[in-house]
């Protein structure tokens, strides 16, 4: 086999290698709670976002309450934010669905002054 052609497909393997291994699954937040959705659930890197927002415990986003009170170094993150946040604010919920959203996610953007704040920013269509 000509050095060339060996050349040319060790980095074409290297390439695919290292595209393989640094692609991060992107989410979706599912918007399956809610009864008309008006856009997409909102996508993100899950992983790439809490290392450039240097969040490493997972209560800062899956955060849980009980009586009023948050329960520190108590997570959520096994279930979905709709069991505690009903679609309408009530008694029993302070803030809706929708709010609970984008109160953690722009309200953090905001006070970091970096991240996205306009809803076609994280409501992207596939």
């Amino acid at each position: 086999m000509k050095p060339k052609i060996i050349l040319y497909t060790l980095i074409l393997l290297a390439a695919i290698v290292c595209t393989a291994f640094s692609v991060q699954e992107v989410e979706r937040l599912s918007p399956d709670s809610f009864e008309n959705p008006r856009r997409p659930g909102a996508v993100f890197a899950h992983d790439d976002h809490n290392e450039a927002a240097e969040i490493d415990d997972c209560a800062v986003c899956h955060h849980l309450y009980e009586d009023g009170k948050l329960l520190e170094d108590e997570s959520s993150e096994d279930s979905p934010c709709s069991e505690c946040h009903a679609l309408s604010a009530g008694p029993e919920n302070k803030i809706s669905l929708a709010n609970a959203f984008h109160k953690r996610c722009r309200d953090c953007h905001f006070d970091a002054g970096k991240g996205p704040v306009l809803c076609g920013q994280c409501h992207k269509k596939e």
